[in-house]
């Protein structure tokens, strides 16, 4: 099947579907100018710069034993506020308020599919714009992180504030998991987009889709590729955005 042909049965698909879940990871954002840092580029110069990988520096430990360096890594390669939705985020916000997408279930920590006008999205791996102070709890927003440097601290208690993002060797919120398990299970239309389906536990979330309409759209190979009923290589904001406008 041909891209185009892929794109007209992926356009009928949302055209007559009531419960589309779309499934995003690290390419949904790239077009939005956040780069990958598990690109082969992103770990070669984090490795270059701090002497370590990117899953080093954003793990648990790391963060416990050397939050300077976290933080350093963390505002210069995790944090990017100047970043807009692109074409992909919004489409899927306007089959949102279209009433089919029911939800958007996202590895990424960066909000935007919020600032698209997204309502319903399941963060498996939390948010950049949600800080709160180990001591006592008290949240803070990303403008506090981004105005502050070294190791942020809280103005109530002294406490070091941690993103509420989760880094390796933690565990997934167990609310937010239950959800897009659920979302997922109930779909009728499954799309997976911007992800290389590498990444456990999230990429196993997939497992629980019961539907017969699975969409995949990635530059690159993934291991579903073969049990896709759509299988798009291309943007995907392009392949969302002229879908959804088509």
């Amino acid at each position: 099947m041909s891209s185009e042909e892929s794109i007209l049965k992926l356009r009928e698909m949302l055209r007559t579907s009531e419960n589309i879940v779309f499934f995003g990871g690290a390419g949904v954002s790239t077009e939005s100018g956040i780069p990958d840092f598990r690109s082969e580029q992103g770990i070669y110069r984090t490795v270059t710069r701090y002497g370590c990988p990117p899953e080093q520096i954003l793990s648990h430990t790391f963060f416990r034993s050397h939050t300077d360096i976290f933080y350093d890594f963390y505002r210069s390669t995790m944090i990017y506020p100047e970043a807009k939705p692109n074409k992909a985020h919004k489409a899927l916000a306007r089959l949102e308020e279209e009433g089919r997408l029911k939800a958007v279930v996202t590895q990424n920590i960066d909000g935007l599919h919020q600032a698209a006008g997204s309502r319903r999205v399941y963060e498996l791996h939390g948010s950049i714009h949600r800080n709160y102070c180990m001591k006592c709890g008290k949240f803070f927003p990303l403008d506090h992180i981004l105005q502050t440097q070294g190791i942020p601290k809280c103005d109530a208690c002294g406490g070091i504030i941690k993103p509420d993002v989760v880094l390796y060797e933690e565990s997934l919120d167990e609310r937010t998991m239950i959800g897009s398990i659920s979302a997922i299970q109930k779909a009728d239309v499954l799309i997976i987009g911007g992800t290389s389906l590498n990444v456990y536990p999230a990429a196993g979330f997939i497992q629980y889709y019961r539907g017969d309409k699975l969409v995949l759209i990635n530059k690159s190979e993934t291991p579903y590729d073969g049990r896709a009923d759509v299988l798009i290589h291309d943007s995907i904001g392009e392949v969302l955005g002229g879908a959804v406008d088509g």
